[in-house]
């Protein structure tokens, strides 16, 4: 690895702008953004999507105790019950402000505005928005066009 994750590098395709592969870089770029292992980070994630809880629903379905149990096997335990609390609120957060990655982007006027519109979610900094923005600007247009 080069130091720096990309959705590809996790086999999320963003090319075709689908809402479930938007929502798992959000995923990714949130648990990428701690600061923790990248190693852990990748093996965290995806105990996330073999477990099916890959849009906000099926987080918060899950609730915090299953979210804890599912960052610790992928051994994210220095930040597992502050990331449980961090995703249960900002999917909560999420789905009542934007109800999709997609219409998060649709409502930004521009990748600043983007990184603007995810910094005011409690728990998504400079760091987080930085991994989201550097792969979604290849399709920003793209998916304010639909």
């Amino acid at each position: 690895m080069t130091g720096k994750i990309y959705s590809q590098d996790l086999n999320i395709d963003l090319g075709k702008g689908r809402e479930k592969e938007l929502f798992r870089w959000f995923l990714a770029c949130i648990l990428f953004g701690k600061p923790i292992q990248e190693g852990v980070a990748r093996q965290t994630y995806f105990e996330f999507i073999k477990a099916g809880l890959d849009s906000p629903e099926k987080i918060l379905g899950a609730g915090w105790d299953k979210l804890v149990k599912i960052l610790d096997q992928g051994h994210y335990v220095r930040y597992d019950y502050s990331t449980a609390d961090k995703l249960l609120e900002i999917c909560k957060n999420f789905k009542k402000e934007y109800g999709s990655v997609t219409n998060l982007i649709k409502s930004s006027d521009n990748l600043n505005d983007l990184k603007k519109r995810l910094e005011k979610f409690k728990g998504i900094g400079p760091v987080t928005s930085r991994i989201f923005i550097r792969d979604i600007k290849m399709i920003f247009n793209k998916i304010k066009k639909f």
